[in-house]
């Protein structure tokens, strides 16, 4: 990730919301800040747009489906592919980043432009973020990174989150 990238909301330390419910705290310039951003990425600035991009940096780590549910509760109808089609545009832009969770489908954060990685539920698929433990990107170094020039690192920590480790595992 480059270090020029806008960053998104603070650090997430806590498994993600429940699906299908609307991010915990939107900061009231967050629609300033999106329209901005989306400008400065050189994207057209449209109320969906905004939506999403605030609905992305404020709510966890989202599937595309959360991610159009929750835009819809705000600004009304807009398609899944319309949906995609601006995630794929934002990633693009580095105003998000896409995760791809072994097992389970993509998923869409706004914090871009630092040296993180991941936490996954094994039985919940729960998604937390957790800071690298060493420095700068990429925060490990290949053993052979055959020509590559090696930037950034990707590591996802597999495990049960808190509430699945104190249920019981015939629940799970």
């Amino acid at each position: 990730m480059s270090a020029s990238a806008t960053p998104g909301p603070a650090p997430d330390t806590a498994p993600d919301p429940a699906p299908g419910t609307a991010p915990d705290r939107v900061p009231g310039d967050a629609r300033a800040d999106a329209a901005r951003d989306l400008r400065g990425a050189g994207l057209r600035v449209t109320a969906a747009r905004v939506a999403l991009l605030e609905t992305v940096r404020y709510g966890g780590h989202l599937g595309a489906e959360d991610v159009a549910a929750r835009v819809r509760a705000r600004v009304g109808h807009i398609s899944l592919q319309a949906v995609y089609d601006a995630l794929h545009a934002l990633t693009a832009a580095g105003l998000v980043r896409r995760i791809e969770p072994p097992g389970g489908p993509a998923r869409f954060e706004g914090r871009v432009g630092d040296n993180h990685h991941h936490l996954v539920c094994r039985a919940c698929g729960a998604v937390a973020d957790v800071d690298c433990a060493v420095g700068h990107a990429p925060c490990l170094t290949a053993s052979d990174p055959r020509g590559f020039t090696v930037d950034e690192a990707e590591v996802i920590f597999r495990g049960l989150c808190p509430a699945c480790t104190s249920t019981p595992a015939s629940a799970q």
